[in-house]
């Protein structure tokens, strides 16, 4: 009876909706909507037959209730029976009625009709040649087209995310993908509530202070924070996801609607950002912190480097962004296809994906370019959207020369075009002549350089690019007259003829010992 039952409020299943109107519009069940709202947006979750007078405590929210009316008493029509029936599938959850008619009753009751108006549930008449069976087969069948429907949504979805995430600025190529997937705005906080990157259509700023709200319901606080959180507002869904880092960053989407495979969509790019944003390191966070500690107290880089990993030796990684709408046409001049690629500001989520796919968290992305510093056990490979320039492996108290090498080797992958370039010291003449006499000499023959770095720079670039003005030019972010004025400087205060294959070779080695 009425009353008797503690059944909670009902929680619409997590499966794929059927479009009521769909059901409705199969011509072999020839339904028909007799009472309650026609909204197109009424859906249903299952079909479900019961002839008892009271369907509650076996609704799970969703369904198209089936009955041929059996329960009904004979004078129920003039009592507060169907009332109190209509009002329990309401409250169950249930999204529709179907009466069926015959052998039972021949037309369905008008006492039924206006209670379903009344309570705004949806009145369907079966009639007596469509058995329940029938329609409860169609609604499996259009269930199971809408699942396979969300299956091809989210497998798309995790391609094109995958895609973005392999990206150069991964982190808001990741947000636009889900931007778009979800039809909304989507947003990546930072550890102190801040937008860092953004993608879609800004929603009005209400909505978006509550959005930020809703992060912060998520962002870790303690045991038992959840790790994702919803609400809806001025027509907009939201909700927040926290990153699996454990350092506080979390997504929000506002979407126009909640579509089936949004929250699946939702979590794949929130895996993928916390891949992207996380902490991706040999040691632990701790051990990186009191490497720091250790510096600042007056540490020796031989003393802090154990903590970081490695075996020792490090690299040094210098990067910049490029410019991906500098991609000279094949038919261009030489000259074009000799230009620079154009260097994008630093980003800090664009270095920190870089650092990821290096396999190191010690970056630094301040100036014009991004530093990482990786163990000497890992080989950097060329990464889509950077040019590198990459060090040959030295021991901690020699990573300020291995960040000059680093940098020259980006100078002269910028200039050649290449996508990489490493340092590298290659056996040759050099070994035959003791290092201290090798020097001696090279300080020797520099000396008229040794106070302008500028022309020292420009010179062993020059040389290293084969005496062409315009890569040089690149390499040194001149104009090419300047490389030619600071050259012919050079040569006037080294008192030599620079266009000499010898004097070059010489230069060369000289350059090489500092």
């Amino acid at each position: 009876m009425e009353g008797t039952h503690t059944v909670p409020d009902p929680a619409v299943p997590p499966t794929p909706a059927v479009p009521l109107a769909a059901l409705l519009a199969r011509e072999d069940l020839a339904l028909r909507r007799i009472a309650g709202p026609s909204d197109p947006s009424l859906v249903v979750h299952a079909a479900h037959t019961s002839e008892m007078a009271d369907p509650y405590p076996y609704l799970l929210g969703g369904e198209l209730l089936l009955t041929a009316g059996v329960h009904i008493p004979d004078a129920a029509g003039s009592g507060t029976y169907f009332d109190d029936y209509v009002s329990r599938i309401v409250a169950a959850g249930g999204a529709a009625l179907g009466f069926g008619l015959a052998p039972v009753h021949a037309t369905v009751p008008r006492a039924l009709i206006a209670a379903c108006d009344r309570y705004g549930l949806p009145l369907i008449e079966v009639p007596p040649r469509t058995p329940f069976t029938a329609v409860a087969r169609a609604v499996w069948q259009l269930l199971a087209q809408a699942r396979l429907a969300e299956l091809r949504r989210v497998s798309e979805a995790q391609q094109s995310l995958a895609a973005a995430a392999a990206r150069p600025d991964p982190v808001p190529a990741v947000l636009r993908q889900l931007a778009q997937r979800v039809g909304g705005w989507t947003t990546l906080y930072g550890p102190e509530g801040t937008e860092i990157a953004s993608a879609g259509r800004e929603p009005e700023p209400p909505v978006r202070e509550t959005l930020a709200e809703l992060a912060e319901v998520v962002r870790p606080s303690g045991p038992g924070t959840p790790t994702s959180a919803t609400h809806a507002t001025a027509g907009t869904h939201l909700a927040a996801y926290a990153l699996g880092t454990g350092q506080g960053f979390t997504l929000g989407v506002a979407a126009p609607g909640r579509e089936p495979g949004d929250h699946t969509i939702a979590s794949l790019a929130t895996v993928l950002l916390t891949l992207l944003t996380g902490d991706q390191q040999t040691g632990s966070g701790a051990s990186r912190n009191a490497a720091l500690v250790r510096l600042m107290l007056g540490g020796t880089p031989e003393e802090v480097a154990p903590l970081l990993g490695g075996d020792g030796n490090w690299l040094v990684v210098e990067a910049c962004r490029n410019d991906r709408r500098d991609r000279p046409s094949p038919g261009a001049r030489e000259t074009a296809r000799q230009a620079p690629k154009h260097p994008l500001p630093p980003d800090l989520l664009a270095a920190t994906a870089l650092g990821a796919k290096l396999g190191s968290p010690l970056i630094d992305p301040g100036g014009d370019t991004t530093r990482i510093l990786l163990p000497a056990n890992r080989t950097p490979g060329p990464q889509p959207g950077w040019t590198i320039g990459v060090s040959d492996a030295v021991p901690p108290h020699q990573l300020p020369t291995a960040a000059d090498r680093a940098a020259r080797a980006l100078a002269r992958a910028r200039a050649t075009r290449a996508s990489l370039i490493r340092h590298t010291h290659r056996p040759g003449l050099a070994r035959l002549v003791p290092e201290a006499e090798a020097q001696a000499h090279a300080r020797t023959l520099l000396a008229p350089l040794a106070e302008q770095p500028a022309l020292t720079e420009t010179l062993r670039t020059w040389l290293s690019l084969h005496g062409s003005w315009d890569r040089t030019a690149v390499a040194l972010s001149v104009h090419r007259n300047t490389v030619r004025q600071r050259i012919a400087r050079c040569a006037a205060l080294l008192g030599t003829e620079l266009d000499d294959p010898d004097v070059r070779m010489e230069l060369w080695f000289a350059l090489g010992q500092q």
